[in-house]
């Protein structure tokens, strides 16, 4: 089915401004990079997630499913198919106890979510303060920072299938690794996350943010458009060091440079296409092999065409 019609189709029974053709990606990534999506559509509710879903498969569309984009790069032709943006909004607070429960919908920030659990007092999401995702995509990757990770807080997920259903998991059914989970092998689509959090003490709670902002500044290129670490942390070694001992800070390819600031992190530092990004990428693999015989792999999620 061509771009035209699918998106015609979609208008007849979403609000015109939640769906839009030959969507530019660029707009949608924090690399601002990435051609453009055939058709780009954000649902508001769980019907409309479960057309979408329904008419896909039956048109044989392909569907890649998409948050907020701070883990991604789209390469420059684009993506075929539906583009969905998982956008729900929601939260609710509720203490037990000596626990505060909170359940986000996918598209909430993290940070936004970290801040609420400050505001009550509850502690273990220091760590999530400043990182640009959403819950959604923290789940997908078991984001983590400063040594802990999204495994420690959360306690269910409720998905949806590619056959429609609906379905909720406890903590040890998301199969948690490093800058992993089930939802990256199943293609499921994740609606909301429920967190267990104990209650700690306020303002040690505040301090630990104040130092995590503090770092984030001081040692990331938050002034330049970056999809955090580019690269998974090694196995007995730091892979920003190795790349910083190759000599790789400062080195480019087209608008795209190894970060002065810190070695692990690859910036569009002047209108980089995502073919530049890559590029880089790979020359920066290869010298850390060449020079200490280890691979390093990509940390951040390539789609598209």
């Amino acid at each position: 089915m061509e771009s035209v019609d699918i998106y015609n189709k979609l208008i007849k029974n979403f609000d015109s401004t939640k769906v839009l053709i030959n969507e530019p990606m660029k707009k949608h990534t924090s690399f601002k990079t990435g051609g453009n999506a055939d058709v780009f559509v954000k649902p508001s509710n769980i019907d409309e997630i479960k057309y979408i879903v329904d008419f896909s498969k039956k048109e044989n569309i392909p569907l890649t499913i998409v948050g907020n984009g701070t883990n991604l790069i789209v390469k420059d032709n684009g993506i075929r198919g539906i583009v969905m943006k998982i956008d729900f909004q929601y939260y609710d607070v509720k203490k037990n106890n000596d626990k505060v429960l909170i359940k986000a919908g996918a598209g909430v920030p993290l940070t936004k979510i970290s801040n609420l659990a400050k505001n009550n007092s509850a502690s273990g999401l220091e760590f999530a303060v400043g990182i640009p995702g959403t819950i959604g995509g923290a789940v997908y990757m078991n984001a983590g920072a400063y040594g802990s990770e999204m495994k420690n807080v959360v306690k269910t997920t409720t998905y949806m299938d590619l056959d429609g259903n609906i379905n909720t998991i406890s903590n040890s059914e998301h199969h948690f690794e490093y800058r992993n989970s089930v939802f990256s092998k199943n293609n499921c689509i994740i609606l909301e996350t429920l967190l267990e959090l104990p209650i700690g003490d306020s303002n040690e709670i505040k301090a630990s943010m104040k130092q995590n902002v503090l770092s984030r500044t001081e040692k990331q290129p938050l002034d330049k458009p970056n999809a955090g670490s580019t690269f998974k942390r090694g196995n007995g070694f730091i892979t920003a060091k190795l790349i910083d001992e190759c000599g790789l800070k400062g080195y480019k390819i087209g608008g795209a440079e190894v970060s002065t600031k810190h070695a692990g992190f690859i910036v569009n530092s002047n209108h980089a296409t995502s073919k530049d990004i890559l590029n880089l990428s790979e020359y920066v693999k290869s010298e850390v092999y060449k020079k200490f015989n280890v691979n390093i792999v990509l940390e951040v999620k390539v789609i598209g065409e």
